[in-house]
């Protein structure tokens, strides 16, 4: 029998990753403490760089004063994989789950966040697949989409971004995920503009299917006991762009 869990589905505007990054938090002790059920944030980011545990110096191709002085923000967490690029014309998922329901298995975890993507992309005409010992969703040599999760305590936190139409001259700031690979769209692949709402209730759908678990539409002022106040981040420290590089060149 599926289970039941929450969607907070954040459309209609770009979400500041600081605010998605704390209410992610929030919401992962919350469920710590058995207070809520499994659930799924979707959203669109203001443009951002994010970077991982495995990043290093040489996968951002620029500084990060550069990044900045572009408008974009520039955050180090704590989630598994290198630097990688968020911004509108992105679907970006993070699962609020407990993996005690998936046998704490991390790997399999992984794999099904690639599966709910594989499926989605299949109504578009698009075939995709996984790309052994690189985690993602693959067109090709293209990446089309990345999944990146850190687990708290059994619970997962941060989780996948599908490129649908964003603007992908942004990855040229970056080595994505330190692999040296071109990354593509769905807009790219099919030649003409995709909304990401329309993506929206597709990806739904499969994630429904893929875990089992039956999502109902939730709103903030739904999750205000958990998200009024999200923790604290942790301060700053430098990332690996505020190190002294030997050059710098704005991509063009």
């Amino acid at each position: 029998m599926s289970r039941t869990g929450w969607l907070w589905d954040l459309r209609g505007g770009l979400t500041p990753y600081a605010d998605a990054w704390g209410w992610q938090r929030a919401l992962v002790a919350a469920r710590q403490r058995n207070e809520i059920r499994d659930g799924l944030i979707l959203l669109e980011h203001e443009p951002v760089f994010t970077f991982g545990r495995t990043s290093r110096a040489d996968h951002l191709l620029v500084s990060s004063e550069v990044l900045r002085a572009n408008g974009f923000g520039v955050y180090d967490i704590e989630r598994g994989g290198s630097v990688t690029y968020h911004g509108p014309g992105q679907l970006v998922g993070y699962p609020i789950v407990d993996l005690r329901a998936y046998d704490e298995d991390v790997v399999k975890y992984m794999r099904s966040l690639e599966e709910t993507i594989l499926g989605t992309l299949t109504d578009f005409g698009i075939s995709a697949q996984r790309l052994r010992g690189f985690p993602g969703v693959w067109v090709g040599d293209q990446k089309i989409a990345a999944v990146g999760v850190a687990v708290k305590r059994k619970v997962t936190m941060h989780g996948f971004a599908l490129n649908v139409d964003p603007q992908l001259a942004h990855y040229n700031y970056i080595n994505p995920c330190g692999l040296g690979r071109p990354v593509t769209s769905v807009a790219q692949v099919l030649g003409h503009a995709v909304p990401v709402d329309e993506v929206r209730s597709r990806y739904v759908r499969y994630f429904t299917d893929v875990f089992d678990l039956t999502l109902g539409a939730v709103s903030r002022t739904d999750l205000e006991p958990w998200v009024s106040e999200p923790p604290a981040l942790s301060p700053h420290h430098p990332i690996l762009s505020d190190r002294p590089r030997s050059r710098a060149a704005t991509p063009a």
